[in-house]
């Protein structure tokens, strides 16, 4: 089996049992042992605590914690003071809230002054299922990568979310943590490596025909698919590209000289996502053909996480089908 056994990767993932874990628990293990390590790390939250799991924070450190309530504009702008004062704030909200309503204050307050504010979107992409289009942040990748100064990760499992948040306290600069809601497939250990500004080939082949380029929970299905392309017969390679930004152009560059073709894969709006940041690197520097797997400028709705992720064409036989059209031209 082609995982790439230098990242010591979860070796069942592809288990029907596999363990599952909300992205942002990760999150909030990772936040609790920054605060332990580090007495600069506060908390904020717009009264979204415990879905955050802001709350494991919360409750060990009460005195570093602040509660503004459901207000974000405020939420980024008391961050950008305390951040003036010496503080690493993390805030937390549903990110079609925080970055989505209060962009201008991220914007303005944080970035334009260069504060280390850290900002946590959790329940980002359409997976937040149920709670319809107007919670389910599908352009928060466009929103954030575009601001000067700031740093964008969307990582993979809960693992990846610890590790990430654990990072971020050290950047000196604004960072966006993107994260999502629904339990997630465990793709790594904790002893697979994981660096800022770093992609990483889970997925290898000898003579790969295609490249897939995946971020975020939708990394399992891309390595579900290519799990499946191999059975019959078609070779990719799959990396998974948790720094949207910085991007690492060097490893996206060599990725497609190596596989000829890029398909990207996430859970977002395809323009001005994650795959526009790969294709702005390529038109540059290394023309291929290219797919995009994601929203097609479309809003979400209400629906099971499932049953959305099929609808808006980003599902397991989405990627391959997208793998069998590329492959054709």
């Amino acid at each position: 089996m082609p995982i790439n056994p230098d990242l010591k990767l979860n070796t069942k993932m592809f288990d029907e049992k596999v363990e599952q874990v909300p992205i942002r628990q990760g999150f909030g293990e990772g936040l609790l042992e920054a605060g332990e390590k580090n007495m600069q790390v506060v908390g904020l939250c717009a009264d979204l605590t415990e879905s955050t799991k802001m709350n494991l924070f919360a409750d060990k450190f009460p005195n570093r914690f602040i509660q503004v309530g459901v207000a974000e504009q405020n939420l980024a702008s008391v961050a950008s003071g305390l951040a003036a004062m010496g503080k690493i704030p993390f805030i937390s909200s549903y990110a079609m809230f925080s970055p989505g309503r209060n962009w201008e204050q991220i914007r303005t307050t944080i970035c334009y002054n260069n504060r280390p504010v850290k900002i946590v979107g959790s329940h980002a992409g359409i997976s937040v299922g149920p709670d319809g289009g107007t919670h389910q942040a599908i352009e928060d990748i466009t929103i954030t990568r575009v601001l000067p100064r700031m740093v964008v990760l969307s990582p993979c499992d809960a693992i990846e979310a610890k590790k990430a948040t654990l990072v971020s306290v050290d950047t000196g600069t604004p960072v966006y943590l993107r994260l999502a809601r629904e339990k997630t497939p465990i793709m790594t250990t904790v002893v697979t490596p994981f660096e800022l500004g770093k992609a990483q080939i889970f997925w290898q082949s000898t003579k790969p025909q295609v490249g897939i380029v995946a971020t975020g929970a939708l990394l399992h299905k891309a390595l579900v698919a290519a799990k499946e392309l191999e059975e019959k017969g078609t070779e990719v390679e799959v990396m998974n590209l948790t720094t949207i930004k910085p991007l690492d152009e060097k490893a996206i560059i060599e990725f497609a000289k190596n596989t000829g073709k890029i398909i990207t894969v996430e859970e977002h709006q395809i323009r001005g996502g994650m795959g526009s940041a790969v294709a702005e690197c390529l038109v540059k520097n290394f023309p291929v053909p290219m797919e995009f797997i994601g929203v097609d400028d479309q809003f979400g709705q209400s629906g099971t996480p499932e049953e959305l992720i099929e609808y808006y064409g980003m599902g397991t036989n989405s990627i391959i089908q997208a793998v069998n059209k590329i492959l054709k031209r």
